[in-house]
């Protein structure tokens, strides 16, 4: 290590530990200080000991000017590592790579930054199967942003051993400029912040680069004034003379504007020209300067001679950051719109060339806007959706500020990652606009980023007023019908859904627009389907065959994975989850983080319908992980419901009520009627497995109400089965009745063995509450038969429990075999409450289980004083408890009684007076 490096033991320590860390497990260490402090000193020593120490290193140093164009860190870090590396990666990730690195001549292929990070992590996960890998970074704050959304991507999903190492410049309230980095394990991050070194210290680092000694009153003024930042004493020292009483520059600023002030116009003309290009070469500099070759040598090699650049080949790098940017601060406006007209002529790259323009002109003529929105929709094309952005705001900010352009702003902001500045934009152009087709267009994209971050009824009405309002045509209306049909069965209205599919199907028909009409074709298939009318073969078959896998739709709306729901509710769990599965590789192998939750989501659905609790359970974890990672209310609805159902099944009263209740409170926010209706199911299950009949019954009260009779698919009528069963356990068999015909009906209609499964089940219960056991036995071994031709265990097992009940009750020899079948398949499953429902039945079990559970002590107490009239406040003090503890104590008596109201407590209560509390 440098000599200076001595005398830092702490933060040399810090880089062993970390390389330590580094060499087995996903670490990073940032190291953070002033300008000058020695930041890239300690990063390239840490760098250094890396490959000593069998690390492979790629590097990438990031600067001001280099962080316009996109993807030029990844390139650096890419550059020393052999092409065969990637060479047989999926191949949207192989197409990703080499576009960005300019390898493939088909430059129009669009690049999705999607598949450039998943391609980035899988080279980076290759390299580290061979040895450990550092990645270090200069300065990540100037990152460009193509590059940092790649870093980050992978950043959060290391698994081996995978050092990041960068430095980031401190700047007086520029917040943390390393948010953004994330690893599996926050802990994982190291932070150093360099200090001023001590004067013996800057001493021996001023001695090593200043040729000349200096007197021991020179060298205290030097101290003084650096306050021991390294950069900023060697300038200091070449500034110095022997007169120690020399007024010395105050700042560092002030200090390389002096450094900078010697230089003549010549020179400086070259280096601002430097300072101006994103990568500057010898040749670029030659083009803009207008001097010839060997007078530009002359010059550069002076500025080399004087340590302000250094010339490495044909490109110029700065020696200090800072000299670059007072090179360039320090020219006049003038000067600098100058240099970037001519820069303007030099550069190849649209998106260069567009920025220097923009940067020529203080107004916008058509020419320079013209070059901004190609370069903007280059940029795009390129998998830099945070580059089209920026060349956008360029256009807007001269002058170019029209609604077309704020759409399309909004639209790259998006994908680049900051919905909420997406849906700024957007409102603002709503407002702006007048109705029509442009406007509509506004809603349409605004409705799409309140489906994946907030709200759906919020986005269903600007679908709506888009339609109503706006009159749009063509492939504008279709694409709105289609968001609109799906929006409206999420939000509870599968009826009007249906209608709107229908007509989307209507008007694409007459378009060329293949891939549009398989949307329409297939959203109108799966509303059709869940809305009872069964499915429509042809239709959906049609919608696969024009399917377009590559384009950039929403994966809801991707008629394959509507395909794999309908074959899931269809009883078809495995193939569903074979589809999904499909689907799941394509969204990771183009990094499709937004469309990968919604897909893991419906295939741990898959696997809690399936009972395979171990896999949902590993699968719900991704699922959160995802969620905290993309942020918004959608994505983190979706892993609490998961999260819900898994308690549930998992028997903790407490944590599977509060789990539902969180999803609840989600799902109201999302304004997702279906996914709160799922989670309402839950709770009614929850309510059925702990014996709480009438509770489970004003659960799924409103679901009941909302009940279409043609409508029993699994997806829309998964409470039916327990809502029946509680019914029955409440003594409103005839209500439960036509629930069962329901099922029995569409079942034999449809085909469907979970329909007819359930049918039978609830209409044995129904039989056994009539007193007909022998023909609830027969019928439930009906429901058996069906069951064969299901992948529902858990709901085998409960049916297989109503069999051994029933087969008790008539005493016969089978009841035992079939019960110890069920409880087998219940402690197999991990469903601890309906193992111990199993095992009361059994010999030495303690029977049937109690319908409600006994109040305790206190309890009782309780719900009396509470009954009579008596304010919790009253209660708590007659007691001597606390007002919360009161009300905890009341909220678990009403749930053991499956009431919701004081009003029911006293009827209930009053029922009970000189009766033992036997539930």
């Amino acid at each position: 290590m440098p000599v200076y490096l001595a005398h830092r033991l702490a933060e040399e320590a810090a880089v062993a530990e970390f390389l330590d860390s580094a060499s087995s497990t996903p670490s990073a260490l940032l190291i953070e200080g002033d300008a000058g402090i020695g930041k890239t000193t300690l990063w390239m020593a840490a760098s250094d000991r890396a490959r000593h120490r069998g690390f492979r290193v790629l590097t990438t140093r990031a600067a001001e000017a280099e962080s316009v164009l996109a993807y030029t860190a990844l390139t650096d870090l890419l550059a020393e590592v052999d092409p065969t590396t990637w060479a047989d990666l999926p191949v949207p990730q192989q197409t990703a790579v080499d576009h960005i690195l300019s390898r493939t001549a088909d430059s129009a292929a669009a690049t999705d930054q999607r598949a450039v990070a998943a391609a980035f992590l899988s080279i980076i996960e290759r390299l580290s199967d061979d040895g450990p890998l550092l990645l270090a970074v200069d300065d990540l704050p100037w990152l460009d942003p193509s590059s940092a959304y790649v870093i980050a991507y992978t950043a959060r999903r290391l698994t081996g051993p995978v050092g990041l190492i960068a430095t980031i410049r401190t700047e007086a309230a520029s917040g943390d400029a390393a948010s953004w980095l994330q690893l599996p394990r926050p802990d994982a991050i190291r932070r150093i912040t360099l200090r001023p070194l001590s004067a013996r210290a800057l001493h021996q680092v001023v001695s090593d680069n200043v040729d000349r000694p200096l007197s021991r009153a020179a060298f205290t003024r030097i101290h003084q004034v650096s306050g021991g930042n390294p950069f900023y004493a060697i300038e200091l020292a070449r500034a110095i003379d022997e007169n120690a009483d020399l007024e010395l520059p105050s700042t560092l600023a002030e200090l390389v504007r002096v450094r900078l002030s010697g230089l003549d116009a010549e020179t400086y003309d070259a280096l601002l020209a430097a300072a101006a290009l994103a990568t500057p070469t010898v040749e670029r500099v030659l083009a803009a300067s207008g001097t010839d070759r060997d007078r530009l040598i002359e010059l550069l090699e002076a500025a080399e001679q004087q340590e302000i650049i250094a010339i490495e080949g044909h490109r110029i790098r700065f020696t200090h950051p800072l000299l670059a940017a007072g090179v360039y601060s320090d020219a006049s406006p003038e000067r600098r719109r100058a240099m970037h007209r001519r820069l303007a002529d030099i550069v190849a790259e649209p998106e260069l060339r567009a920025r220097h323009l923009a940067l020529a002109a203080t107004t916008g003529d058509a020419e320079t806007l013209r070059a901004l929105d190609d370069a903007a929709a280059s940029a795009h094309a390129r998998g830099a959706p945070a580059a089209a952005a920026e060349l956008l705001n360029h256009a807007i900010t001269l002058g170019g500020d029209t609604p077309q352009r704020r759409i399309l702003l909004a639209t790259h902001t998006f994908d680049a990652g900051d919905p909420a500045q997406a849906r700024k934009l957007l409102e603002q152009a709503i407002v702006d606009l007048e109705p029509g087709p442009l406007r509509a267009q506004a809603r349409h994209s605004l409705a799409f980023v309140r489906f994946m971050n907030d709200g759906y009824l919020e986005g269903c009405q600007l679908l709506q007023r888009a339609l109503d309002e706006d009159a749009p045509t063509g492939r504008l209306r279709v694409s709105i019908l289609i968001a609109l049909a799906y929006a409206l069965y999420m939000t509870g209205h599968p009826e009007a859904a249906w209608r709107i599919g229908e007509e989307a199907v209507t008007h694409a028909e007459p378009l060329d627009d293949p891939g549009l009409l398989s949307q329409a074709l297939g959203v109108r298939a799966t509303l059709q389907f869940f809305g009872g009318g069964g499915m429509d073969e042809p239709g959906m078959q049609r919608a696969l065959e024009l399917e377009d896998h590559d384009a950039p739709i929403p994966t809801m709306l991707r008629p394959s994975v509507e395909r794999a729901l309908i074959l899931a509710c269809s009883g078809d769990l495995d193939a569903s989850f074979d589809q999904l599965r499909a689907v799941e590789r394509r969204c990771v192998e183009r990094g499709e983080e937004g469309e990968l939750i919604f897909v893991k989501f419906y295939v741990a659905l898959n696997r809690i319908w399936r009972a395979d609790f171990v896999e949902a359970d590993r699968l719900a974890k991704d699922v959160t992980g995802l969620a905290r990672q993309l942020g918004g209310e959608f994505p983190t609805m979706l892993s609490m419901l998961l999260k819900a159902w898994l308690a549930v099944y998992d028997g903790a009263e407490d944590d599977a009520r509060l789990a539902i209740a969180d999803a609840i409170d989600a799902c109201k926010v999302s304004g997702t009627a279906w996914h709160e209706d799922q989670a309402n199911t839950a709770l009614g299950l929850l309510e059925v497995s702990l014996g709480n009949h009438q509770a489970a019954v004003n659960t799924l009260e409103p679901l009941m109400s909302r009940h279409s009779p043609s409508s029993t698919e699994l997806s829309a009528a998964a409470y039916l089965p327990d809502a029946v069963e509680a019914l029955i356990e409440s003594g409103r068999v005839t209500e439960a009745e036509r629930f069962i015909e329901d099922l029995e009906r569409n079942g034999h209609r449809l085909d469907r063995a979970w329909m007819l499964a359930m049918g039978a089940r609830c209409r044995a219960l129904v039989e056994a509450a009539r007193g007909d056991h022998k023909a609830a036995v027969a019928t439930a071994q009906r429901a058996i038969e069906y069951h064969d031709r299901l992948q529902m265990r858990f709901e085998r097992a409960r049916t297989l429990l109503v069999l051994g009940t029933l087969q008790a009750r008539l005493r016969q020899r089978e009841a035992s075999v079939t019960l110890q079948e069920a409880l087998e398949a219940f402690e197999r499953l991990g469903t601890p409450l309906w193992a111990a429902r199993a095992r009361a039945w059994l010999p030495g079990g303690a029977g049937a289980p109690r319908k409600r559970r006994e109040l305790t002590a206190v309890e009782l107490r309780v719900a009396e004083l509470a009954a009579s009239g008596m304010t919790n406040r009253d209660v708590a003090g007659a007691l001597s408890l606390s007002a919360k503890t009161v009300e905890a104590t009341l909220a678990r008596a009403y749930r053991k009684l499956g009431i919701r109201s004081r009003a029911e407590l006293g009827r209930v209560m009053a029922s009970r007076t000189n009766q033992p509390n036997r539930g």
